[in-house]
């Protein structure tokens, strides 16, 4: 009799990118190139390309629930990701679900990317609701993963070097406890792309070199989602995001063309399913840092 492989599952909840190249359709072509089978809760749609976001509408409370009930009913997750949530009620619907002690699945692991602000300056998030997030569903994560005007938000404070990403890390995880990963990819006057993840106890900087040329769409989900499937896989926090480092660094270097606009490319490099699942993931930088000179 033929053997088949077991997947792990990993959830998303999140919008749905109409280009194609950020949300729901990210996360999913993320997961598969890792191994994991995507299971996926749609909580808003968007009219969207690469150059700007026309219009979002915020999927029913009521069906986004069901969505997620029908995928923990026979496809418990081992990792959850949520991405553009949009409303106050859908963050509630997420987090009373999430908090509620029937699951199936122990130990669920939960990367929050706290989709406020694009990086092209879009709002993707209800005002209204920013206080929803903050207070029901940031708690409950195991990683938050902001990018540089999320940060801001949530630490309440400006970022204008590496040293301040590392300062903005430790007041996210002190308000909201869990793990931080701040990204600073788009901060100014920087050699290389930083990020500095902090759980408590372990600070990572990560870093890797600019992509020249590539003007990118979607790098925040598909970072997030990378750390979602390693998790899903069994790896450790500080490792899944050594990973989804690398991962995203991959994507970026394979972009390809698409009208007039790039894409990224997660299906292509060197991440083979064995090869990840060993934790051999190529070369990157990731530094432990107390005091680290290279964040000075």
């Amino acid at each position: 009799m033929k053997s088949f492989p077991h997947h792990p599952i990993a959830l998303t909840i999140a919008g749905s990118d109409s280009g194609g190249g950020a949300g729901i359709q990210a996360d999913l072509k993320t997961f598969a190139a890792l191994g994991v089978h995507g299971a996926s809760a749609i909580a808003c749609l968007t009219a969207q390309n690469p150059r700007r976001v026309l219009g979002v509408e915020a999927c029913s409370p009521q069906m986004l629930r069901q969505q997620i009930e029908a995928v923990f009913e026979e496809l418990p997750p081992a990792a959850v990701k949520t991405g553009m949530l949009f409303s106050a009620e859908n963050i509630s619907v997420v987090a009373n679900f999430l908090q509620n002690a029937k699951l199936k699945t122990k130990n669920l692991k939960l990367v929050v990317d706290p989709v406020m602000v694009s990086t092209s300056g879009a709002r993707l998030l209800k005002t209204s609701a920013e206080k929803a997030l903050k207070e029901k569903l940031l708690p409950l994560a195991t990683l938050l993963t902001p990018n540089l005007d999320e940060a801001e938000i949530l630490a309440g404070q400006k970022i204008r070097s590496p040293e301040d990403l590392r300062s903005a890390a430790r007041t996210i995880v002190g308000r909201y406890g869990g793990a931080a990963l701040v990204k600073g990819g788009h901060l100014k006057n920087c050699r290389e792309a930083m990020d500095v993840f902090f759980d408590g106890e372990t600070e990572l900087l990560l870093s890797a070199p600019f992509i020249k040329g590539v003007s990118t769409h979607g790098t925040g989900c598909t970072y997030a989602a990378a750390i979602c499937a390693a998790l899903a896989l069994g790896q450790d926090l500080p490792r899944a995001v050594e990973i989804g480092k690398h991962f995203i660094t991959q994507a970026i270097s394979h972009s390809y063309r698409i009208g007039k606009h790039f894409a990224l490319d997660p299906l292509t490099g060197s991440f083979k399913n064995s090869d990840f699942a060993d934790g051999k993931t190529g070369s990157h930088s990731s530094h432990s840092v107390a005091g680290c000179s290279c964040c000075s």
